[in-house]
């Protein structure tokens, strides 16, 4: 049974979400309410975050309703197994939208249960408490810089612009990482003042400002604007999203003016009312919007002016039982979470609600069904495809042997030159031609050029060209033999010619030495006549 202390106690909250001055799209989603807040950073592509930190508020907002009833464990159970069925809708989803692979979000949220603070805590967002005027950081980073923190190797000032500041190592969504939640629980004070934060606003802004501003801005929505503000202008280039929320003491509980308000919602979240308003079972509004600075009179004069506007525009959406009355009531979509009717007519999406776990339950095997068959059709496509190529395939090679063989060249059989049909090649180890006629001519008298055209094979269109260029081979062959032989004579002729011009020159040579002598013989008998006359 709660004491009175603990039902003093109320929480006020609001938030402020920006998509900032880079990104083309909000991928944070806030909740401020009276008994819950939460702040979840999504990543993952332009729809994935988008889709999975709506899918992680709208499964954490039933306990907006459900904590009145329940102790400070219970609600700390509750908690981390909301976390857990946003991770199971989220790895869900993007099974089945391949689209989404890989999305993700971070979850931060604090609820306020019989004067505690339960907070539940994954990925790099983080929750700031700010009590008697000292601010204290409530969650760690699950991220790769902290982790290089904790252990000594860099300090915070150098996490700062650390190249992998933002790189997780836990969070919610499509990784084989721990979707555990970190789940604190602490004793609540009046006027404890909560920060929770994207890493756009507390990636960029210090501590010291950030308890500055928390200390000095009692008003909760001027707090919100200006922590976001800030954050813009020292150069964020995320999505920049604040929630906070005040302890406020109530002197007496059965007053009739208790603090109330309507919960808000920021962010992707917000793009969707009408799931959220049926889980909480109570009307929702869209967020206020970021404010335009407004140091001079003229600028605080246009702030006033869009503070009227934002009113005036502020989207607030009824319970499905109001708008039952109303004609406005649509099928709920609350990402994955099966909304049930109870028996009272009461509609729920808490999955810690027997029905809804056994609404769960039908849809995953459902699910199981569908994909299962989606896995059998995949498989008889894919063996179909595989059945349809190779015959294809066969066809092609069918008709490519077909057109191989109107196809003739010559070539090299036996040492002599041959007709083929066919082309001169070989397909996986199958030859694609066959000699058909012969043609008696040794390859080895002919030139080496003309060798070497037949072993590679020269094509023809049909038998005709084939034979024809094959009698063309020939008669030049045997002109080049002809002529080979007729050189040969013509070299034998002139070798014959000269002997005998040579044997008629040494027949000369030898009447001249024969002349020669008969005259000096002569001459000697004259001489030897002479003598003997003179005797």
């Amino acid at each position: 049974m709660p004491s009175d202390t603990s039902q003093s106690l109320f929480l006020y909250s609001t938030t402020v979400s920006d998509v900032g001055t880079v990104r083309s799209n909000n991928q944070d989603s806030s909740f401020a309410g009276e008994h819950l807040v939460a702040i979840c950073d999504g990543m993952g592509g332009h729809a994935g975050g988008d889709t999975a930190s709506t899918i992680a508020i709208r499964s954490l907002a039933h306990i907006e309703r459900d904590d009145t009833k329940l102790d400070v464990h219970a609600c700390a159970t509750m908690m981390e197994t909301s976390v857990l069925a946003a991770h199971d809708a989220i790895v869900g989803k993007a099974k089945r939208e391949r689209k989404l692979a890989g999305m993700g979000t971070t979850v931060t949220a604090v609820a306020l249960v019989e004067g505690y603070w339960v907070l539940a805590h994954i990925g790099d967002s983080r929750a700031y408490l700010l009590r008697d005027g000292h601010l204290v950081r409530m969650t760690q980073d699950h991220s790769y810089v902290q982790h290089l923190i904790n252990t000594g190797r860099i300090t915070e000032a150098e996490a700062r612009n650390h190249p992998q500041r933002n790189v997780v190592m836990r969070v919610l969504g499509d990784f084989d990482i721990d979707p555990r939640p970190d789940i604190a629980i602490r004793k609540a004070h009046a006027a404890d003042r909560w920060l929770l934060c994207s890493d756009g606003l507390s990636g960029v802004l210090e501590d010291s400002t950030i308890q500055e501003i928390l200390s000095t801005v009692a008003d909760q929505g001027e707090c919100a604007q200006q922590l976001v503000a800030m954050a813009l202008r020292a150069g964020s280039t995320d999505n920049v999203t604040a929630v906070i929320a005040d302890a406020t003491l109530a002197l007496d509980v059965d007053a009739f003016d208790l603090p109330h308000q309507t919960p808000l919602v920021g962010g992707a979240a917000s793009a969707s009312l009408e799931p959220i308003a049926d889980i909480i079972n109570e009307p929702v509004s869209t967020a206020p919007t970021l404010r335009s600075g407004k140091d001079s009179p003229a600028q605080r004069a246009a702030a006033l002016t869009q503070e009227a506007h934002e009113a005036a525009v502020q989207h607030t959406v009824q319970p499905s039982t109001v708008r039952e009355e109303t004609g406005d009531l649509q099928e709920p979509d609350t990402g994955e979470i099966p909304v049930v009717q109870k028996r009272d007519g009461r509609l729920t999406a808490d999955p810690n609600d027997p029905d809804v776990a056994k609404a769960i339950h039908r849809e995953h095997d459902k699910r199981e069904r569908i994909s299962r068959a989606k896995v059998v059709r995949a498989r008889i496509l894919i063996a179909l495809g595989i059945v349809a190529m190779l015959i294809a395939l066969a066809g092609a090679a069918v008709g490519g042997y077909l057109w191989s063989q109107t196809q003739y060249y010559l070539g090299v059989a036996d040492g002599q030159m041959a007709i083929y049909q066919g082309v001169p090649t070989n397909l996986f180890g199958l030859e694609l031609s066959h000699p058909v006629e012969r043609t008696g001519l040794d390859v080895d008298d002919l030139p080496e050029n003309w060798r070497t055209q037949l072993d590679r094979g020269i094509v023809f269109d049909d038998l005709g060209d084939a034979r024809a260029h094959a009698e063309q081979i020939e008669q030049e062959s045997r002109s080049l033999a002809q002529q080979s032989q007729d050189d040969d004579e013509s070299s034998e002729n002139a070798k014959t010619t000269d002997t005998e011009a040579t044997d008629t020159d040494t027949k000369g040579d030898t009447t001249d030495d024969a002349k020669s002598a008969d005259s000096k013989s002569n001459g000697t008998k004259t001489s030897e006549q002479q003598d003997g006359g003179e005797r």
